[in-house]
């Protein structure tokens, strides 16, 4: 899909890192051309015309389980980068490359790769061949790599070939089988449980072989209070390391386990309230520095199970924006700050060329109405399951016009 026609959006508030102002976006060959109060359409350019919404950037989603396109579209997001857990894993240079085009032309996919053969943290894999096949970043999967030497050989590869390490914090050894964080509810539940320190020990390992390499590293969730407080930590003292979060950490305590309702079964597991609060003001801070679906859609052969044996994961990529958007109403962070979240960081830390509206960057472009109420309806969602724990609540932020390339595409 290629941009043949110049298309400017107008009559909108125009997000950038410095604010929302009234302004339009002219956009030409598939890149941002101008974007500010003072651009206007010229002759022969198709007009888009947002109504006095939000003019944004497409959402890129940083590690993402499946790629569900019309969710995707849905939810605003124009880019996602996919785990290597896949069937069979990305750890072959053959299978990142067809990954890489799997999406074209109105969505595309960056695949991660994977840190060891099979995913089974015991040999590294072939990382500089998938970098060349079109790897933006290298990650450790759904599990974490319990040998400290192989992980630092990855974060000194990493470096070496200038890639970001997508890492899963939680001690393996610590966490077991577990489906919910040790507390007062997986003690009435019965549930097989991991203290929520699993996290922070995995977290002061990564960290400091980061620190030893001078590598990259991206913790792709951070859910605990004590894991906040040791990025802060790391980030004082200079330590190149970010982490993301999914709205089911800011939006949900423990406490949606209470019905054994699997659609809350997740990894990492829904921590206590004082966690959660303690995710909002990382947010606030400026601690957490992406947030991301983890789109991860479960059928009912791995949800209709009891609550210790049926799949963690959740569809999340249609719920994103409106989860986000709490966050802005109440005053967590603004609009600006919440595009940070959700595209430019992400953007930057993959090496793509979008996620600011700016001249010259990638044109996905997104209109929203922040404000536009719905009602979250599993049965009516566009993935290919239906798994969210979000089911039935209402959410305000909707999508309008989605534009991929300069080229607009129907919702």
């Amino acid at each position: 899909m290629k941009q043949v026609q110049p298309l400017t959006i107008t009559g909108g508030l125009v997000v950038t890192p410095a604010g929302a102002k009234a302004g339009a976006v002219r956009m030409t060959g598939g890149l941002i051309e101008a974007a500010g109060p003072d651009v206007t359409a010229q002759d022969g350019d198709l007009v888009l015309h947002a109504k006095g919404k939000h003019i944004v950037p497409g959402i890129v989603d940083l590690g993402v389980f499946a790629i569900d396109k019309p969710a995707f579209h849905f939810g605003g997001i124009t880019r996602a980068a996919l785990m290597p857990d896949q069937s069979p894993p990305l750890d072959y240079p053959s299978r990142v490359a067809s990954v890489a085009k799997s999406g074209k032309p109105d969505f595309w996919v960056h695949p991660l790769a994977a840190a060891t053969r099979g995913l089974e943290g015991a040999e590294l894999a072939e990382i500089a061949l998938m970098r060349d096949a079109g790897a933006r970043g290298v990650a450790t999967g759904r599990g974490w790599i319990a040998d400290s030497a192989l992980m630092l050989r990855l974060c000194q590869y990493a470096a070496m070939l200038d890639l970001t390490v997508v890492a899963h914090a939680e001690d393996s050894a610590l966490a077991g089988d577990a489906a919910a964080t040790s507390g007062e509810i997986a003690t009435r539940l019965g549930l097989p449980s991991a203290p929520a320190e699993a996290e922070a020990v995995a977290l002061a390992r990564d960290i400091m072989l980061a620190q030893m390499s001078g590598a990259r590293v991206h913790f792709r969730q951070v859910t605990t209070a004590a894991g906040f407080d040791l990025i802060r930590a790391a980030k004082a003292n200079g330590i190149t390391v970010t982490c993301g979060i999914t709205p089911a950490h800011f939006m949900l305590s423990d406490l949606a386990t209470a019905d054994f309702r699997t659609f809350a079964r997740l990894s990492p597991p829904l921590r206590c309230e004082a966690d959660r609060q303690a995710a909002r003001a990382a947010i606030a801070d400026g601690t957490v520095d992406v947030i991301s679906s983890g789109h991860d859609p479960r059928g009912p052969e791995d949800k209709r199970l009891p609550f210790a044996d049926a799949e963690p994961g959740m569809a999340g990529a249609e719920t994103l924006l409106a989860m986000v958007m709490n966050l802005v109403r109440d005053e967590v962070i603004d609009i600006s700050r919440a595009y940070d979240l959700l595209a430019a960081a992400p953007a930057q830390l993959l090496g793509v060329d979008a996620g600011v509206i700016e001249a010259g960057r990638e044109a996905d472009i997104a209109i929203i109405d922040p404000d536009a109420p719905w009602i979250i309806d599993r049965s009516k969602m566009e993935a290919t399951a239906d798994n969210t724990p979000f089911d039935r609540q209402g959410a305000q932020g909707r999508v309008k016009a989605l534009v991929k390339g300069g080229v607009e595409i129907a919702l």
